[in-house]
């Protein structure tokens, strides 16, 4: 089987480039987080065939789970599971349960959630509705 190379360049909201690239057994999930970090680090637009962009009127990843446990999780205790459910339940897409726990806790060290438990099962509450409203 021949050695594939799939290289991303892109730049941040910040105008930081980032370049990646994948050699050897590329595959669909490796290429998805990728994708991953893109959106995590920036978030992206979509080039339409005629030139113009469509970005999505419900902001990237991070800032719909921002949004998820504001409207939905901000009067409990929850696990990085039930976001995970409740995102598949309102957006129709599967996120990794990595990728859901990669966000929380970038929400915790932001000081807009709290943890308790253990690293096996963390728990989240909603520390300030207001400084989750406004990042």
């Amino acid at each position: 089987m021949p050695t594939r190379r799939v290289k991303i360049e892109f730049f941040d909201k910040e105008g930081i480039k980032h370049t990646m690239t994948i050699e050897g057994h590329v595959t669909r999930e490796k290429v998805g987080k990728v994708l991953d970090y893109i959106e995590l680090m920036g978030g992206v637009e979509r080039v339409l065939p005629g030139g113009g962009t469509l970005t999505n009127s419900f902001g990237n990843r991070f800032e719909r789970i921002r949004s998820l446990i504001l409207s939905h999780l901000s009067d409990r205790t929850f696990l990085s599971k039930d976001v995970q459910q409740l995102y598949k339940a309102l957006y129709g897409e599967d996120v990794p349960l990595s990728t859901i726990s990669t966000y929380l806790s970038r929400l915790v060290d932001r000081g807009l959630l709290s943890r308790s438990g253990s690293s096996f099962e963390w728990r989240y509450s909603v520390g300030s509705v207001n400084s989750l409203a406004n990042p």
